[in-house]
């Protein structure tokens, strides 16, 4: 189907949660509506605020750009611009942002008639976010337990904060959250290496059906999970990998602030090992 076409089939007027027909509009290809708006606004401001920050450092080197949150010691209270102020301000336009990016897809599956899977989706990477940034350091009581904005300034945050509990990968929420993320990558490469394979034949053979799929799968390891299972299971990895990295981090600092390692003494000290 042409992409015209395929527009003028589903460019559909209603599904608006806030403005009704006022905002209902598109820009060419692409629909807009209140929330498209807003996620503008919050995307535009939040990058000036970055941009300015960047010309008040001592430099324009991307990797080295620094937007720092306020020092520990100042609590939860709001900070001056040069010294937290302006990390505050992008994390409000930051939330702002994503939050209106996923109501405007809800809005638009509204308008498809189709569930809200998307919207859903995008909302655990949002919590993610919001955790790190906003959950935890709350829960500490310090804004300056959030992340800075910036690549390398970034990547020092999370080698210190996987030190400050020895080995972080001893966190078994943080266990639970890669191996769910390598699950997810291995279940879905294995659904794209057999779709191609089945709608890509040599030549002289024929194109195969799901059918041949299943039969694979159940030829294999005698169970085929089927073409809408595949991707509901996929669906359902990827959101607990996320579910799972939020959980070990805000458990580390909130609720234990020991070595990782030291976690684990429970299981050393079980009576089955004769102690």
């Amino acid at each position: 189907m042409a992409m015209l076409s395929f527009e003028r089939k589903y460019r559909v007027r209603g599904g608006t949660l806030i403005g009704g027909d006022l905002f209902d509009f598109w820009v060419g290809p692409f629909y807009v509506g209140f929330f498209g708006i807003t996620t503008a606004f919050f995307a535009v401001l939040g990058t000036v605020m970055i941009m300015w920050g960047a010309a008040m450092g001592p430099t324009w080197n991307p990797w080295q750009i620094n937007i720092a949150p306020p020092d520990i010691s100042n609590g939860l209270k709001m900070a001056p611009m040069m010294a937290g102020g302006l990390w505050q301000i992008i994390t409000v336009c930051a939330l702002g942002a994503f939050v209106s990016w996923a109501l405007r897809e809800v809005e638009i599956c509204r308008k498809l008639g189709m569930g809200l899977h998307v919207p859903i989706a995008f909302g655990f990477a949002i919590f993610a976010y919001f955790t790190l940034q906003v959950i935890r350091p709350v829960l500490m009581g310090s804004w300056g337990h959030a992340f800075p904005y910036g690549i390398y300034s970034h990547l020092d945050w999370v080698s210190n904060t996987g030190y400050q509990y020895l080995h972080f990968h001893y966190n078994p929420a943080h266990m639970i959250a890669a191996t769910l993320f390598f699950a997810t990558t291995l279940s879905l490469s294995l659904h794209g290496a057999l779709v191609l394979s089945a709608t890509n034949p040599g030549n002289g053979q024929v194109v195969k059906s799901p059918e041949h799929e299943d039969t694979f799968f159940r030829d294999v390891i005698g169970y085929s999970v089927g073409t809408l299972g595949i991707h509901r299971l996929g669906l359902f990895l990827a959101l607990a990998a996320v579910w799972f990295s939020a959980l070990c981090i805000v458990i580390s600092g909130p609720f234990w602030t020991r070595g990782w390692p030291e976690w684990w003494g429970w299981w050393l000290n079980m009576p089955i090992w004769g102690h």
